[in-house]
C-alpha cells in the first residue's frame, strides 16, 4: 500500500484495545497494534513502553477517528457525570498523565489525575469536592 501508519490511540492493556480494533475492522479499516505481543506476555511494563498503540493507515485516519469517537468512553467525575472542559465546555475529556517527573515514571499510579480535552487539548485538574 505504501501508506504510512499513524497512531490514533493508546491503551494501557491489550484487552482494552480489542473492542475498538474489532469495530474498525468490521467497518473495513485495517488495524495494527504496536507492542501488543510484548504487553500480552508482560502487562506490568505497559507504563514503561507507553501501552498498546492502535494504528491505522494515514489514508484511513479521518474515518477511523469518527468510528473511534463514536465508541470511545470519556472521563467521568465521582458522580458519573461527564467531565466538562472549562475552556471550550466540551464533554470530550480523557484521563491524562504527564509522567514528567522521574518518580511518576517509576510509579505512574501515584501521579494525580488530570484530564485532557479532546476538543481543545486543554489539561485540567479535577474539581476538589
Amino acid at each position: 500500500m505504501g501508506d504510512r501508519l499513524i497512531t490514533i490511540g493508546t491503551f494501557e492493556y491489550v484487552a482494552d484495545v480489542q473492542i475498538v480494533k474489532a469495530k474498525l475492522e468490521y467497518e473495513g479499516i485495517p488495524v495494527f497494534l504496536k507492542d501488543e505481543t510484548i504487553l500480552a506476555t508482560d502487562p506490568l511494563i505497559s507504563a514503561a513502553i507507553g501501552g498498546v498503540k492502535l494504528q491505522v493507515y494515514a489514508s484511513d485516519r479521518e474515518r477511523a477517528m469518527e468510528i473511534y469517537d463514536e465508541i470511545r468512553s470519556y472521563a467521568r467525575d465521582k458522580e458519573g457525570n461527564l467531565i466538562t472542559c472549562p475552556n471550550c465546555k466540551a464533554q470530550r475529556s480523557e484521563v491524562y498523565y504527564s509522567r514528567k517527573k522521574i518518580f511518576h515514571r517509576l510509579f505512574p499510579f501515584l501521579e494525580p489525575v488530570k484530564y485532557r480535552c479532546l476538543n481543545c487539548q486543554m489539561i485540567t485538574k479535577p474539581d476538589p469536592q
